[in-house]
């Protein structure tokens, strides 16, 4: 799919350079496209040269609070929750276990951590799946909610919002936390439907009555401030609460007699692998899109989505979004992409910037870990998994749209 997609933006945009200086004489486009690409292999390397330091930090913490045990913890607070919306798989089977800590790694923001125990979770799972080549309800549910993405700290985008020059790069924290929670509530409502999950079970209403109120009452004691002290506090319990993460991970290791420095360490070294890991890929997605950008396709696809929006009266502004969030269902490298141009192109902290940062946060990359995910075990037949995912993603959009208006419009 990557390959398609990244063959497609250099397609389209040299037919549309084409097109230009045959038609509207701009012979000038080639020479624009080809210093577009320079540029922009440039600016790829140079974004990830500074995420080297953000990521060895975030890292290193994550792995600090992992060794003392927090990674853990969630997971068995998420276990009678799991226990009842997963009725097909027995008491303490390893699914269970597995499929926990896979959720709790992604809230952590663990990426390096989740991937292998979601796969494993999904092996497991297949152990109990009567038909081998077509995927469970078991494992139709697990997919969407590693597609719906539901991450408490998103270190990610913070590290990408620093390097590019937000004045606060933790200020779409809250917004992030409102949209991510939406996206995995409906795509879990979705699959509930379809596989007659009942919503009213005591520990399943439990928590989601109690999720629903903390998010629905942090929306609304922001939505009755002004936009001046919507911003301040949110910025301000964001950043709190991200520093009481660090204290209470460093602390906590501390009380286990863990040593805390060795693990900063061992958390930093992947923290740095990630970053030069990156640079291929990003110099190959930021290239493509400055080619489609340079080219005039890009602009020509926002303006008729634009136009479209204007005639029925709304505010184009989240338009600037859409590559984004189009690209999120597809790619994580391409959204990651698409992302960072918005921000360079019109500033970390524009609405569309921030828009982005949001949409990047809110759900996860549907298509690739139903590929990643099913392909493991060698499942073809997805059954409603696709369509349920793609819900989630759409809830995610919407709601994230709704909150950056909300916090930043």
């Amino acid at each position: 799919m990557l390959n398609f997609i990244w063959i497609g933006f250099f397609v389209i945009a040299f037919f549309t350079a084409c097109v230009q200086a045959l038609f509207f004489g701009h012979g000038d486009i080639f020479a624009a496209i080809i210093r577009a690409m320079f540029d922009s292999s440039k600016a790829a390397f140079e974004i990830s040269l500074g995420l080297t330091g953000v990521m060895t930090l975030w890292l290193g913490i994550m792995k600090i609070g992992e060794n003392a045990g927090f990674m853990a913890a969630l997971a068995r607070m998420l276990g009678p929750l799991f226990a009842r919306i997963f009725p097909a798989i027995p008491p303490e089977h390893p699914a269970l276990g597995a499929m926990t800590m896979n959720i709790a790694a992604n809230m952590l923001g663990l990426d390096n951590a989740a991937t292998p125990m979601g796969l494993k979770a999904m092996q497991e799972l297949q152990t109990l799946n009567p038909s081998k080549d077509t995927a469970s309800n078991a494992q139709i549910l697990f997919l969407v909610i590693n597609t719906a993405s539901v991450t408490l700290f998103p270190v990610t985008v913070f590290a990408y919002r620093a390097q590019l020059g937000a004045a606060d790069p933790t200020d779409v924290f809250i917004p992030i936390l409102i949209a991510t929670y939406i996206s995995t509530l409906f795509g879990f409502i979705a699959v509930a439907l379809v596989q007659k999950i009942n919503l009213f079970d005591r520990v399943i209403l439990s928590y989601m009555i109690g999720l629903s109120a903390l998010m629905g009452g942090l929306t609304l004691w922001f939505a009755h401030l002004s936009a001046a002290q919507m911003q301040m506090q949110s910025s301000l319990i964001s950043n709190f609460l991200l520093l009481l993460l660090v204290v209470v991970f460093i602390g906590g290791a501390a009380l286990k007699k863990i040593n805390v420095y060795d693990a900063f360490i061992d958390g930093a070294r992947e923290g740095f692998a990630t970053a030069v890991r990156i640079i291929p890929y990003l110099v190959a997605m930021l290239v493509g899109i400055a080619v489609l950008r340079a080219s005039g396709a890009l602009d020509l696809l926002l303006n008729a989505i634009r136009s479209v929006v204007a005639v029925i009266g709304w505010d184009t502004r989240f338009v600037d979004g859409v590559p984004t969030a189009l690209m999120k269902t597809l790619s994580g490298s391409g959204a990651r992409g698409m992302m960072i141009d918005t921000m360079k192109i019109q500033g970390a902290d524009s609405f569309a910037g921030r828009l982005v940062s949001v949409i990047q946060g809110s759900t996860e990359t549907t298509f690739y870990v139903l590929a990643v995910y099913f392909g493991s075990v060698g499942i073809k037949h997805t059954r409603h998994a696709v369509q349920c995912g793609l819900f989630a993603d759409l809830a995610g959009f919407v709601a994230a749209v709704a909150v950056t208006y909300l916090f930043f419009g």
